[in-house]
């Protein structure tokens, strides 16, 4: 992290930070001794923009995985003009992280490797994914493009209209997912979520004459 300009380390139910990390950390001690430690992901990714996962697993099917991985260099490429703060989560070099924390993240990072033994110590594989982050000239900037709040209201919309428009109800989870994988490759401005969210507060008063979706209404007697 310090080789590389990134300051902000929180630590999520670690073990004991000690003496050896200290020795460990040389030059790099102000970022262990400034370091947060929390014990949800909740917690750690309060006040973030955008969260980057990390898995040892190249997702390449859609029909399979939450998300779809991307290389350290496509993704520094996409973000580097981003307007907000990013998240970058790695997981234990056991387990990885949990599906549930990858399914909440926009992006979804893998290193390509030796298929027989493709999973990195967690050390090297930070230091690959800060080096393409560093070339591409990313820096920490104050937001404000779409952040979280802005995702989440997007999101909410988006699964009120699939309800009043009926949309099939064993198509629903994967179009959901399927919007928010879209909806992070792109990262949207303020101006196009506020487009965005007019067109479907539109087209849900219109599908539903101003009545909340159906899973919502009251029974009529």
């Amino acid at each position: 992290m310090k080789n590389y300009g990134i300051e902000d380390l929180v630590l999520v139910r670690p073990c004991a930070v000690g003496e050896e990390a200290t020795k460990r950390a040389m030059h790099g001690i102000d970022v262990l001794k400034n370091s947060r430690t929390v014990f949800s992901e909740d917690e750690a990714l309060k006040d973030v923009d955008f969260i980057a996962a990390t898995s040892g697993i190249d997702t390449t099917s859609e029909k399979k995985f939450p998300r779809i991985s991307m290389t350290p260099r496509a993704f520094a490429e996409k973000v580097k003009n981003t307007d907000g703060r990013i998240a970058l989560l790695f997981g234990r070099e056991d387990f990885g992280l949990d599906n549930e924390i990858i399914k909440k993240s926009d992006f979804l990072i893998t290193i390509p490797a030796n298929p027989k033994y493709s999973i990195l110590n967690i050390s090297h594989a930070a230091s690959i994914v800060f080096y393409e982050l560093f070339v591409t000239g990313f820096v920490k900037t104050e937001p404000r493009i779409t952040g979280n709040v802005e995702k989440e209201k997007l999101y909410e919309f988006f699964d009120m209209l699939l309800d009043v428009i009926d949309y099939p109800e064993y198509k629903k989870e994967k179009t959901k997912v399927m919007f928010r994988r879209l909806m992070a490759r792109s990262v949207p401005s303020i101006w196009e979520f506020h487009t965005l969210m007019g067109v479907f507060d539109g087209a849900i008063k219109k599908s539903s004459s101003g009545a909340l979706p159906k899973k919502k209404r009251e029974k009529k007697v």
